[in-house]
C-alpha cells in the first residue's frame, strides 16, 4: 500500500522565503564559524529558531524537533535538513557562538546588510528605548558580561518580574531595527543616550554623509544638550518647556504659515536654545485640531462639574463684608482656564438682638453676606487652547541648505516607526509586517500557495 506524508506549510513557508531572499543564513555563516561535528550550519540553526519562535515560542527549546516533525524543512532550508538535526545541543552550540560574537553586533550587522540590499533610506536614524519584563534567574553577578537585573517598576504591570532596557535604532523605511543594545533594568536614560551619542558620532564620521539622528521629546533636555550638539538631530520639543508655549502662541497670532498639504501647515522660528542655534517648526493639522476639540470639550465638561462643587461650598459660607465675599469668589475664579463668572449677586442676612420675628424697632447686631454666582464657558479661551493643543514643535540644528523644513517634518513623523520597531522585538508577530511591507505582490503569491 502506498503511504502518504503530510507536511504543513502554514506561515512558516512565508517566513522561510523571506529568510532566503534576505540571505540571512549566508550572512550568519559568514560571521560564525560552524562546528565540524554539526550537520547544519549556524545560519540554518538560527533560521530554524526564527521559524520556531514564530509558531512555537512558548515551548521549551528541547521541543524544537517535534515542531519541525511535519514541516517541509527541505524546502524551507535546504535538502538534507530534517527535524532531528534541530535539537537542543545544536541550537545551544549556535547560541554560544552568537554570544561569543556578540548578539547585538550580529543583529545590527545583519539589519544593516538587509537595509543596503533592499535600498532603504539610511540618512535618518530613529532612536528610542523601552523596557521588557524577564522571568527566571539571571546570570551570576561575577559574570562581567551579564546584565544586572533587579525587580522594580514594570510597564507590563508585573512588579514581580525583572525589567531590562532595550535601546533600539530603526530605519524610517519600514521601521526595521538596525542597531540594538541591552542595558540593566534600571539604567539611566541620560547615561544610555550619552553613550549612544558617542557611538553615533564615531559612526556618522565613518559613514557616507548625510546621517541624522531622530529622537523623541525625552531627548530634548538640558542634560542631553551637550550630546545633541555633536549630532545633526531632529527632535520633538516637550510641551513642558516654558519657551515652547510662547513660540506656539507667536505662530498662531502671526500670518506666516506655510502649507505642507491641504490639511497641514507649519511655521518656522529661528532661536537659540541650550546654547545651540536651532530652527523650530510649529506644525498644525486639521486632524490634530479635531482631536484637540474633543479633548478640550471633555476637559471643559469635567472642569464645569468641579467648579459647580466649589461654588456650592462658597455659596454656603457667610462673610462679614461684601468685599470678603467678592474676594472669595475672585480667588476661586483665578485658576479657571476655560470658564468665568457670568453674573453674581450678594444676599444680606441680618442678625437681631432678640429672638423671634423682628420688629422695625428691633436693633440689628450684625450682618452676614452670602454670594451666589453663575458661570459660563469662555469660548474664546477654549478656542485658543484647542489651537495650542493642535500644534507640536519640532526642533533641529541642521541647516536648511542640508535639509528642508518638509524633510524635517517628515523625519519627525517617521519617529513612530521606532515604537513599531520596539514592538517588533517584544512581539515576533511584527516580523511579518516589518520585513514584508515592501513586497505586497510576492506576499500575495505565497498566500495563495499557503491556502
Amino acid at each position: 500500500m502506498e503511504s502518504l506524508r503530510v507536511e504543513r506549510w502554514d506561515h512558516g513557508g512565508l517566513m522561510a522565503s523571506v529568510i532566503k531572499e534576505l540571505r540571512v543564513m549566508e550572512r550568519i555563516d559568514a560571521r560564525l564559524v560552524p562546528a565540524a561535528q554539526e550537520e547544519i550550519t549556524p545560519g540554518e540553526a538560527m533560521a530554524g529558531m526564527i521559524l520556531n519562535g514564530l509558531g512555537f515560542g512558548h515551548r521549551p527549546r528541547s521541543l524544537t524537533p517535534p515542531f519541525f516533525a511535519n514541516t517541509p524543512l527541505d524546502r524551507w532550508l535546504r535538502e538534507g535538513v530534517h527535524a532531528e538535526l534541530c535539537n537542543r545541543v545544536t541550537l545551544g552550540r549556535t547560541l554560544d557562538e552568537v554570544s561569543a560574537y556578540g548578539g547585538d553586533l550580529v543583529c545590527s550587522e545583519l539589519a544593516l546588510a538587509v537595509c543596503v540590499q533592499e535600498g532603504m533610506d539610511q540618512r535618518f536614524n530613529h532612536l528610542d528605548t523601552t523596557s521588557c519584563s524577564l522571568s527566571g534567574d539571571d546570570m551570576p553577578e561575577s559574570d562581567a558580561h551579564a546584565m544586572h537585573l533587579t525587580s522594580g517598576y514594570s510597564k507590563d504591570h508585573r512588579p514581580d518580574l525583572k525589567p531590562a532596557v532595550l535601546d533600539l535604532m530603526v530605519s524610517p523605511d519600514g521601521g526595521v531595527p538596525v542597531v540594538s543594545q541591552s542595558w540593566d533594568g534600571h539604567a539611566s536614560d541620560t547615561k544610555i543616550f550619552q553613550e549612544r551619542a558617542e557611538a553615533l558620532r564615531a559612526t556618522f564620521q565613518r559613514a557616507p554623509p548625510p546621517r541624522y539622528l531622530v529622537a523623541d521629546s525625552q531627548r530634548s533636555h538640558e542634560d542631553k544638550a551637550a550630546n545633541l550638539n555633536q549630532l545633526g538631530f531632529i527632535t520633538r520639543l516637550p510641551t513642558t518647556l516654558t519657551v515652547v508655549s510662547p513660540v506656539v502662541t507667536q505662530a498662531l497670532n502671526g500670518d506666516t504659515w506655510e502649507r505642507l498639504d491641504d490639511t497641514t501647515r507649519y511655521h518656522r522660528s529661528e532661536l537659540c536654545h541650550y546654547g545651540m542655534a536651532q530652527r523650530w517648526l510649529v506644525v498644525s493639522s486639521q486632524a490634530a485640531l479635531e482631536r484637540a476639540e474633543a479633548t478640550v470639550s471633555q476637559a471643559c465638561q469635567r472642569a464645569a462639574a468641579a467648579i459647580k462643587k466649589q461654588l456650592f461650598h462658597v455659596q454656603a459660607q457667610r462673610f462679614e463684608t461684601p468685599e470678603g465675599a467678592k474676594a472669595a469668589l475672585a480667588a476661586l475664579e483665578k485658576p479657571w482656564t476655560d470658564h468665568q463668572v457670568e453674573v453674581y449677586h450678594l444676599l444680606a442676612q441680618q442678625h437681631y438682638a432678640h429672638p423671634g420675628r423682628p420688629r422695625h424697632t428691633t436693633p440689628i447686631t450684625a450682618i452676614d453676606w452670602q454670594i451666589h454666582a453663575q458661570i459660563r464657558a469662555d469660548h474664546q479661551q477654549m478656542a485658543s487652547h484647542k489651537h495650542q493643543q493642535a500644534c507640536f514643535v519640532v526642533g533641529s540644528k541642521i541647516e536648511v541648505s542640508q535639509l528642508s523644513d518638509r524633510e524635517v517634518i517628515a523625519a519627525d513623523k517617521g519617529q513612530a516607526q521606532a515604537e513599531g520597531g520596539l514592538r517588533f522585538l517584544k512581539d515576533p508577530r511584527f516580523v511579518v509586517s516589518s520585513l514584508l511591507v515592501k513586497k505586497p505582490c510576492r506576499i500575495q503569491g505565497l498566500l495563495l500557495v499557503m491556502t
